[in-house]
């Protein structure tokens, strides 16, 4: 099977899809050793992240092993994530 989504850096918290991923879809992820099997709850577009993990309001988001933006909302498991629930540490430039 391709690959559906990447993980670069084992601290990361989301995962990037490198195809159009449908909500219910249960994606593998390969990090080191480990396999991870996270069902989606929602569509991901190519190039978009998802949540490992549940992501609680506030806390880091690290992608690429960078923390990329702060949680501005709970966000769960195989939940899409962008601007909508993560303020960037640059700034969006709309605020």
């Amino acid at each position: 099977m391709p690959l559906q989504a990447i993980i670069v850096n084992k601290n990361d918290n989301v995962a990037t899809a490198l195809r159009h991923l449908e909500s219910g879809d249960t994606v593998r992820i390969d990090i080191g050793n480990t396999t991870l099997e996270i069902q989606l709850t929602q569509s991901i577009q190519f190039g978009h992240k998802f949540a490992l993990d549940d992501i609680q309001a506030g806390n880091t988001v690290i992608k690429y092993g960078e923390k990329i933006g702060i949680a501005s909302s709970n966000i769960i498991r195989g939940q899409h994530v962008h601007l909508h629930n993560v303020e960037g540490f640059r700034g969006r430039g709309d605020k």
